[in-house]
């Protein structure tokens, strides 16, 4: 049978789709290999490819409309090195990212939290009626003159986590799955981190729906 999911594959389409839904179930690369008598390196190879189409799907359907919206950086790699702290420790990988309360989050790697850095991603994102929530890093200091009239913020420095709404708790909530997820694979090369996030961003956004369903489209209409 052809495969109509992956060209130039040298196995069917109904293996491309149990390999499909082993990944859709969180099910590791070797345990694969095993269950499908495929080599690791290709199912290595299918795995990164599948996340490929996420990571663009994610980027392409990623628009945020009016609502509230938690804003948030984090940093991932290494565990921190003594005498090292804050923003832009040594080895990190700095995350940012953002919550649409009741909906979607979206996450993009970052070079620092600059304002420069991070302005233009909150401007092509999220709309300025939209109620922002951020905690009191200096680079959302002017979001109210750039038009973000709705900002409230979280001062963590005086150990204040949530005022009624006044909380970036969701975002913070994804931060955590996110990283107890990646641990898992002890390690992950830097040239598909990016890849690994986005999955992460996929699976809390599609969490209830059928992420194997919504696979097998993604898969499809890349083929087209």
């Amino acid at each position: 049978m052809a495969n109509r999911y992956q060209k130039g594959s040298h196995f069917s389409g109904r293996k491309f789709r149990l390999i499909l839904k082993l990944f859709s179930e969180d099910i590791n690369a070797t345990s694969v290999s095993n269950i499908t008598n495929l080599s690791r390196p290709a199912i290595n190879r299918i795995f990164l490819n599948i996340r490929m189409q996420i990571a663009s799907y994610c980027e392409y359907s990623s628009v945020f409309e009016t609502g509230e919206i938690e804003i948030d950086e984090s940093y991932f790699g290494a565990r921190r090195v003594k005498g090292i702290r804050g923003r832009g420790a040594k080895g990190k990988t700095i995350v940012f990212g953002m919550l649409k309360r009741g909906d979607k989050v979206y996450t993009q790697v970052v070079r620092n939290c600059s304002v420069s850095e991070l302005l233009p991603i909150i401007e092509d994102k999220i709309n300025k009626d939209s109620v922002v929530y951020t905690d009191c890093w200096k680079s959302y200091d002017g979001l109210v003159d750039y038009g973000y009239k709705q900002h409230y913020r979280v001062k963590h420095s005086v150990n204040q986590f949530a005022d009624g709404k006044n909380h970036i708790n969701g975002i913070e909530n994804f931060w955590g799955i996110c990283k107890v997820r990646l641990a898992k694979f002890r390690g992950i090369n830097d040239n598909t981190f990016y890849l690994h996030l986005k999955e992460c961003e996929f699976r809390y956004n599609y969490r209830k729906e059928n992420i194997y369903k919504l696979l097998l489209k993604i898969m499809k209409n890349k083929n087209k």
